[in-house]
């Protein structure tokens, strides 16, 4: 069975911006979805801000076993109800690939607890990324470095918690440097943030960021049951335990009474 994946696209600066227009007419969503449908083993659709429940409905988010996030201009503009409907998904095993500027989105900032802040510089100079962990899934294929000609900087200290593994390191034109392939476990789930994508640059056409975005969704997906309610915290009584005990002191509870949260 394909894996089911939903690149969400916030579509706000290729419906204002002539630029962008032009270099991704159908939405970078769009463009997104198409490379990954040319692979036989992943089945993309898409979603965006403009949509009912930003079309992440708690009946596709079921369905669904990554989501590949794009924003930038309108993160405020993403419903509360919806980010933590995406974090319990993401806590139950369904896989999150966040890319370029997501980074300040709403629920990467809630997956990491960190303030995910970076330096920047928008001048179209070259990025070259270089592979810093070559045998990892998410590199398969891939040359020991590839560049993008223009791109927006993006310069350390990224305020993002360590991460469990480096896949790519950036080194831009003007000097900087950047860890621009990151991975996380958070509950169940696999987040991969990857830092290529500006929106004014070519950069979701090019096939070395679209053989990273298929081997992502691959190295993303969970295939076991997903948790259905990652947040449970039961009481576990004695009557319940795995050997025979006699209760002993004061209880804060009552039997059968949930906790404090």
């Amino acid at each position: 069975m394909p894996i089911r994946t939903i690149v969400w696209g916030e579509n706000v600066h290729e419906q204002t911006n002539k630029t962008v227009a032009t270099i991704y007419p159908r939405g970078m969503h769009n463009c997104i979805a198409d490379a990954l449908n040319a692979d036989p083993a992943i089945s993309a659709t898409t979603a965006t801000l403009q949509e009912p429940e930003h079309g992440l409905t708690a009946a596709r988010l079921a369905q669904t076993d990554v989501l590949v996030w794009w924003g930038h201009a309108a993160h405020g503009d993403v419903q509360d109800d919806v980010v933590a409907r995406v974090a319990d998904a993401v806590w139950g095993g369904m896989g999150l690939i966040a890319l370029h500027s997501a980074h300040f989105s709403k629920i990467f900032k809630k997956l990491m607890g960190a303030p995910c802040n970076l330096s920047w510089r928008e001048a179209g100079e070259r990025e070259r990324l270089w592979l810093t962990s070559r045998h990892h899934p998410i590199a398969a294929g891939l040359p020991e470095h590839f560049e993008l000609e223009n791109e927006e900087m993006y310069g350390e200290p990224f305020g993002v918690p360590e991460p469990m593994e480096t896949v790519f390191v950036s080194w831009f034109q003007g000097g900087e440097v950047f860890r621009s392939g990151l991975t996380w476990r958070r509950g169940a789930g696999n987040v991969f943030y990857f830092r290529p994508g500006h929106e004014t640059y070519p950069t979701y056409h090019d096939a070395n960021v679209q053989l990273v975005l298929k081997n992502a969704v691959k190295w993303a997906h969970n295939p076991a049951p997903r948790i259905a309610d990652p947040n449970v915290a039961p009481n576990r009584t004695t009557e319940n335990a795995p050997e025979k005990i006699t209760e002993r002191g004061p209880s804060l509870h009552v039997k059968g009474q949930e906790g404090f949260r």
